[in-house]
């Protein structure tokens, strides 16, 4: 698996800690709101990812967090007049049934902020301890010249930065670029440490979580969408280096960003897509096809065209499958295992090319076309077709899209056969009738 390193800015073989075994984790949602199709990519594409890395024998542990500790949904709360852990619940529940509605899978962890509340009061403290931090008035700050390789992932100077830092002369802080491990407050959910009543900044969390899951300071790859490169991800690395003198992870892998015709999504242009309303109107399939038919680096242009366009595309390749199994069935052929390996090998050279998906997809299109002809083919070659009915089922498991498998009984067999065989004799009354009951049983 070759992936583009954000940290190096190359494209690197995936060469993990463990062998055999891959370390992943991927920045969650903060939940005060329902999930948007922005929060839909990183879903996706890591999903994606995990299940084209268990497609080739990895043993992946896949985590990503819930942010549940957060102004936003403080607000929320008490606009709505409830508590945090209420609105906490409620979003973290919508995201969950997402992501099954998308065919993916749940993280192997999922951990939340207010769950390792001990662990990151911890860390904070050792990171003063260090010199890396420091207290002021109850709150605490990372002190980012105590760290000279900060900008090591965005590839920026720390003077640059600085050129261009808000300088509020009222500022606390002892330097513009210092930003929040802990925030003294008396608004909202608030824990108790050794500096104030209050809670933990943004940037300290994931970072804890990562080294409270894995139990281990460098994971293999740590993902998200583009937007957290800078400054999210690069104050996690600060601090990892600061306590551990690693940089938290050995791919840092990022996922485009997403424009509604054109224009960058905005909450205040009014122009956000729900992914539940979405799904409702396309289905799960249709959105993860969408998604996968560009490749995950690269910036995603969505309209209802692109929705229309997969639908159309998938209804070819479900149609292909459908009928397949249904000659397969009345010919008394069972399902096998066995692949075809040309195709199988190209698929997954495929999405080892930096999850090159839109090149994966071109052979599920292959073997699309493939199983068409085979099943014109006369005499039938039943053995053949059901070797690319099963490359076709496999592949569609690691692009995470769902195939419905018809299963015929007997009496349907013999209504399908009885429909071919009117057809065959030009009883066109007859086989109107099969017809219509084998479209009234979903199997035509």
């Amino acid at each position: 698996m070759q992936l583009y390193n954000s940290y190096s800015q190359k494209i690197e073989e995936l060469k993990p800690i463990e062998e055999g075994k891959v370390s992943m984790y991927v920045c969650g949602p903060t939940v005060y709101n329902y999930p948007h199709i922005g929060n839909v990519r990183p879903i996706i594409v890591f999903d994606t990812l995990k299940k084209a890395l268990e497609a080739q024998g990895f043993d992946v542990m896949y985590v990503s967090n819930y942010t549940d500790v957060d102004d936003k949904i403080i607000n929320t709360a008490i606009e709505q007049n409830t508590t945090e852990k209420e609105i906490t619940k409620k979003y973290i529940e919508a995201y969950d049934q997402t992501r099954a509605d998308l065919n993916a899978d749940m993280p192997d962890v999922a951990p939340k902020v207010t769950e390792t509340m001990d662990e990151i009061i911890a860390f904070i403290a050792q990171l003063i301890e260090e010199g890396a931090a420091y207290e002021i008035d109850g709150d605490v700050y990372y002190r980012v010249s105590s760290n000279t390789k900060y900008g090591e992932l965005s590839h920026q100077k720390i003077e640059d930065l600085l050129v261009g830092a808000r300088i509020d002369e009222n500022d606390k802080k002892e330097d513009p670029l210092d930003f929040t491990l802990w925030k003294k407050t008396d608004k909202g959910i608030q824990w108790d440490s050794p500096w104030s009543k209050g809670r933990p900044g943004w940037h300290t969390e994931c970072v804890v979580m990562i080294n409270d899951v894995f139990n281990r300071s460098l994971i293999d790859i740590h993902g998200g969408g583009l937007d957290l490169k800078f400054p999210h991800h690069e104050n996690e690395i600060a601090q990892n280096e600061s306590l551990h003198h690693t940089h938290l992870a050995n791919m840092w892998v990022y996922n485009g960003m997403i424009n509604i015709d054109g224009i960058k999504m905005s909450k205040s242009l009014g122009n956000v897509w729900w992914a539940k309303d979405l799904i409702a109107l396309y289905g799960g399939n249709v959105i993860r096809w969408v998604m996968i038919s560009t490749q995950y680096r690269a910036p995603l242009n969505l309209n209802e065209k692109a929705f229309e366009s997969a639908k159309k595309e998938l209804q070819k390749i479900t149609n292909a499958y459908k009928q397949a199994n249904i000659l397969l069935q009345v010919n008394g052929v069972s399902s096998t295992q066995e692949i075809d390996h040309p195709l199988w090998d190209a698929f997954i050279d495929a999405l080892n090319d930096d999850l090159n998906t839109p090149n994966a997809i071109t052979t599920v299109l292959e073997c699309v076309k493939k199983i068409n002809q085979a099943q014109r083919q006369k005499p039938l070659d039943c053995d053949q077709l059901t070797k690319y009915v099963a490359t076709l089922e496999a592949m569609m498991r690691v692009l995470g899209i769902r195939l419905n498998r018809i299963v015929m009984d007997e009496e349907e067999k013999k209504l399908y056969n009885d429909w071919k065989e009117a057809v065959k004799e030009k009883n066109y009354e007859k086989a109107d009738q099969y017809r219509a009951c084998l479209i009234e049983k979903g199997i035509l």
